[in-house]
């Protein structure tokens, strides 16, 4: 065997390898990144969810004390763990213009259109249409609509 007839394998050098798998390496950089910010954010939206319901309201805090005083219970001693209910907020309901007759016969129109194109699943699905349909039409047909 001659030494010109040799052939050595090809060697990798390591650098060669980074090289080649450099787009799996940013895949995997890039899907860690991305799975690690969803769990933090995750965790932190968790935390803040059991943070608001610890977290007494500003007429919470006066009802407690009142009660303290009068039970006798210094303010430092707990009264409660248990998450107290926030007070409920009610909105005013904004009065709007009626709609006018003709508007509401050409919205109903639609609608009817629009339930004449869904392809029912079951027959209790075309049971329900079929009804919505017959509803609308008594609407559309009848000479006063009632206000929406």
């Amino acid at each position: 065997m001659d030494p010109t007839q040799r052939q050595t394998p090809p060697s990798y050098s390591k650098e060669s390898l980074i090289r080649r798998y450099k787009p799996i390496w940013r895949i995997l950089l890039i899907s860690n990144i991305a799975l690690g910010g969803y769990m933090f954010a995750k965790a932190r939206k968790k935390n803040s969810r059991v943070e608001d319901r610890k977290r007494p309201g500003p007429h919470d805090e006066d009802n407690q004390a009142t009660d303290a005083v009068s039970s006798g219970l210094t303010p430092a001693s707990p009264l409660s763990e248990e998450p107290s209910v926030p007070p409920t907020v009610i909105e005013l309901v904004k009065v709007r213009e009626p709609i006018p007759e003709d508007q509401q016969r050409e919205l109903f129109k639609w609608i009817l259109e629009e339930k004449r194109k869904v392809k029912p699943k079951d027959p209790k699905e075309k049971k329900r249409i079929d009804e919505e349909k017959a509803i609308l039409k008594q609407f559309i047909r009848a000479e006063s609509i009632p206000q929406l």
